[in-house]
């Protein structure tokens, strides 16, 4: 028999704060202050499973762009996604934000980068490193 699923109250808030946060890419660290907040006790590992699960269902994206960062989750919604074939990122050397990059020109330079190196770019895996505007003020 399969088990049964349903949504505690911690699924639902994990929820509600993705949603609000749809098109960012969050970390774990960002979603235990947001409960801590709001005065919700859950503790990190429930947070790793619960986004486990929805990265498992499509629901969330998760990437991991280098062996220093912590990984970072996206709200993707219960449709398919609009970019899910074409996610760059861009990386702040000083705060270390991860920036969701969409951009026509970057698509270009994946064309170009097949058509005339043979070299296919893998835009869940490609990252610019720079400073974000934060950082710069």
């Amino acid at each position: 028999m399969a088990k049964a699923q349903y949504k505690t109250k911690q699924m639902a808030e994990l929820i509600s704060y993705l949603k609000k946060e749809e098109g960012r890419h969050v970390t774990v660290s960002e979603i235990s202050d947001y409960f801590t907040e709001k005065g919700i006790s859950v503790g990190t590992t429930t947070i790793y499973r619960n986004l486990e699960k929805m990265v498992e269902e499509g629901i969330v994206a998760k990437y991991i762009v280098d062996g220093t960062s912590s990984a970072c989750f996206e709200y993707l919604g219960e449709e398919e996604h609009v970019h899910a074939g074409a996610c760059y990122h861009c990386k702040c050397e000083k705060c270390g934000k991860l920036i969701h990059l969409q951009c026509d020109e970057v698509e270009n330079l994946r064309k170009h980068m097949m058509e005339h190196h043979s070299f296919e770019m893998n835009p869940v895996r490609t990252v610019f490193y720079g400073i974000c505007s934060d950082c710069r003020k």
